[in-house]
């Protein structure tokens, strides 16, 4: 395990006396192993790395010498995948051993970037016909919160995302969303249409009774002020459901 961060030392300290050899042996070992990562990630593709791998490789960034294995396997055992780990709050990844700010600012960086990507994916397409797209962003984004989430897609008249709401977090009842209030801001924003979407915490997306009810009421205040409801997204580590798919809207 590293000594700091940024200066990771296989002998644990300045290369001299006896154990010279074994400490500059360990650090060319750990260069080459680099330059094999690197190899493999660059020619073969997405699935040319194990999900650890690309852990490691996440690293090298913030820890410029030495084994960055033992900690990629701590974070993969520690939040139980890859995307429990780039999901994860940069407070609890220090949490970890050998983790300190500029490993968790690293991997923080790399969330942001997928969700700027799977974002400007649905940004200029209608949503009801890029689907898989969507559901791909809301996972992205939200599969691995901790706390409930409650968010509202705002559409054109083209099915066209304009505006992606974070209404709140908490349990999603008349208390954290007031149906009339979504259907007024989507008036305010020239919304035709919108998705309400939360998560779940406890990774099942089954809906709840509450899920239900106040899908109703929300696609009833919409029916009478002339804003479409098409849907009611649930996420969830386990995967998604859709009210409308399933015949509660």
């Amino acid at each position: 395990m590293p000594q700091s961060e940024d200066s990771f030392d296989f002998a644990g300290g300045s290369a001299s006396g006896p154990d010279a050899g074994k400490s500059d042996a360990g650090k060319v070992a750990g260069i080459g192993h680099r330059a094999r990562l690197r190899e493999r990630l660059l020619k073969g593709g997405a699935e040319a790395l194990a999900d650890y791998e690309v852990l490691e490789y996440l690293l090298f960034a913030a820890i410029k010498q030495g084994d960055t294995k033992p900690v990629a396997k701590a974070l993969i055992g520690h939040f139980g995948s890859l995307a429990g780990v780039l999901n994860a709050d940069p407070a609890a990844l220090q949490r970890v051993k050998g983790v300190g700010e500029t490993s968790a600012a690293a991997l923080k960086s790399v969330a942001v970037a997928a969700r700027r990507m799977a974002r400007s994916e649905i940004s200029a397409k209608p949503v009801l016909g890029s689907w898989q797209t969507l559901i791909d962003y809301l996972a992205i984004d939200m599969a691995h919160l901790t706390v409930e989430r409650v968010r509202v897609l705002y559409l054109d008249a083209k099915n066209r995302l304009i505006d992606d709401h974070h209404v709140g977090d908490g349990s999603i009842d008349e208390a954290a969303i007031h149906p009339r209030e979504v259907i007024r801001r989507a008036m305010d924003v020239g919304a035709s249409a919108l998705i309400l979407v939360h998560n779940h915490p406890s990774g099942s997306p089954e809906p709840s009774r509450a899920d239900i009810q106040i899908t109703q009421r929300l696609a009833e205040a919409g029916r009478l002020l002339g804003v479409t409801v098409h849907d009611h997204v649930i996420v969830g580590r386990e995967g998604h459901v859709s009210l409308r798919a399933k015949g509660l809207i």
